[in-house]
């Protein structure tokens, strides 16, 4: 009866044991840096230095900051071709946001996503509110930043568009705005602040860097919109750092932009004081 029983329990398979817990692979910091060099080299990075040179150019150029134009969204084919060049326009926009791609690939290879930045649409109501807040605040200090310096001669006259008029030049705009907003804040906020945060820097350390990052690519626009950026980086940092979201951030960038671009065309050349 024994040897029945001994014999029925070794027919019993074995309960498997609990696998360990895998454990969490340290941050590799040299190859964290390589990584966002790489990605800004890609992209924002690489525009810093191409304002930097443009800069220069503007500098050297025998007319003044004031009687010089800086054109943000301009024709890429000839006016009697309008489909190439809203070809052109679509290509553009669509390339440059292949770098946010990556950072949403890279934030997948480290075990974390878009959500760890605030890049999704889970608070809409406070997406929505707090960058519409926001975009009022920066953009009408902006407005005012760049009048001043360009009466003082330290930044140059900025036309948003120089679109042919177009059926298709509006929802260009509004796509160069969201593209604007969804670059900028996905990469120099959101992946950047993120990335030296794991690497050891403080906070408001990252949120300079981001800050001098964000200015320096709006450098060709001249001295005063170089300082401009500066300020609107602090304050879109500190707001990172205060709610941890993204996204607001990117809807109260699209905001200023749409109202920029899509302005200009009716605005310019209708009020006296205002530059372009």
């Amino acid at each position: 009866m024994t040897d029945k029983i001994h014999s029925s329990r070794a027919e019993q398979p074995a309960e498997p044991s609990p696998a360990p817990a895998a454990p969490t692979a340290p941050v590799d910091r040299h190859l964290l840096r390589w990584e966002i060099l790489c990605v800004l080299a890609l992209s924002l990075g690489a525009a810093g230095v191409s304002a930097a040179i443009s800069f220069l150019g503007v500098l050297t150029e025998p007319e003044s900051l004031a009687e010089q134009t800086a054109s943000l969204v301009r024709p890429r084919a000839e006016e009697e071709r309008p489909w190439l060049d809203l070809s052109w326009q679509m290509f553009v926009l669509v390339n440059a946001l292949v770098p946010v791609l990556l950072v949403a690939y890279l934030m997948r290879r480290s075990g974390e996503s878009s959500h760890t930045l605030g890049f999704d649409v889970r608070r809409p109501g406070f997406d929505l509110g707090s960058g519409a807040a926001l975009a009022a605040l920066i953009g009408a200090g902006g407005l005012a930043v760049y009048v001043v310096t360009w009466q003082l001669g330290l930044t140059v006259a900025i036309r948003p568009s120089t679109l042919a008029g177009h059926w298709w030049d509006v929802p260009v705009l509004v796509l160069q705005a969201v593209k604007n907003g969804v670059l900028e804040e996905v990469i120099v906020v959101g992946y950047l602040l993120h990335r030296l945060g794991q690497l050891g820097w403080t906070p408001w350390k990252a949120v300079l860097a981001s800050s001098v990052l964000r200015a320096s690519y709006h450098l060709y626009q001249g001295v005063g919109m170089f300082f401009g950026n500066l300020v609107m980086g602090l304050v879109f940092g500190w707001f990172y750092l205060r709610y941890g979201r993204v996204m607001p951030l990117v809807v109260a960038h699209t905001v200023i932009d749409v109202v920029a671009f899509v302005g200009s065309v009716y605005l310019i050349g209708r009020l006296d004081w205002l530059p372009g």
